[in-house]
């Protein structure tokens, strides 16, 4: 027999929609398919729903199922054979836009270059609020992989972005403290 939902857990699964969304946007780069990907995460969560212990975190529960969600159908696409029509090489063309936005589609563009794990990493930490340790539990990593992943990711975005620093303290300080060369992830 199916378990009862209590209304507080609804709202809840409903209150976490944007936040799924915005993970899923990250991940894939495409907002019809994150809606896609949000839609199959609730439809999974809510037919598990029984495996779901109330009173822990439901947040970091839905950000695993989505993520695994991804990744599963990620590496089932890698075997598939795609653009036997050349559907995908139409969807390429885009039409030319105003340049109003552009810091942000750099942004996007520079986070979109960022390694799988690094760009997950950063966007857990930094933008959906997870503390390390909840973001090393959706990735299935260890915490000090994800500060890792994280450090290199901000890293890596700040050079894609040229953000090194301008102002003049950090001329000074790189003048006269060398820094030792960091390792590529």
């Amino acid at each position: 027999m199916p378990r009862t939902v209590s209304p507080g857990l609804k709202e809840a699964l409903v209150a976490q929609i944007g936040n799924l969304r915005a993970f899923a946007v990250s991940l894939c780069g495409d907002r019809e398919r994150a809606d896609d990907l949000v839609q199959e995460t609730l439809f999974k969560a809510w037919n598990h729903l029984d495996s779901f212990e109330e009173g822990t975190n439901l947040k970091a529960w839905l950000f695993t199922i989505l993520r695994n969600t991804y990744f599963s159908e990620r590496r089932r696409k890698k075997r598939e054979v795609e653009d036997v029509d050349g559907a995908y090489a139409a969807r390429l063309s885009s039409i030319p836009e105003q340049h109003g936005h552009m810091d942000m589609q750099d942004f996007q563009d520079a986070l979109s270059e960022l390694p799988d794990d690094q760009r997950e990493a950063l966007v857990l930490v930094g933008a959906a609020g997870f503390s390390y340790e909840e973001a090393a539990e959706i990735s299935g990593c260890a915490v000090g992989t994800i500060k890792s992943r994280v450090n290199r990711a901000r890293r890596r975005l700040a050079d894609a972005l040229k953000l090194d620093a301008a102002d003049e303290s950090d001329d000074e300080r790189s003048e006269t403290t060398p820094v030792p060369e960091s390792r590529s992830a």
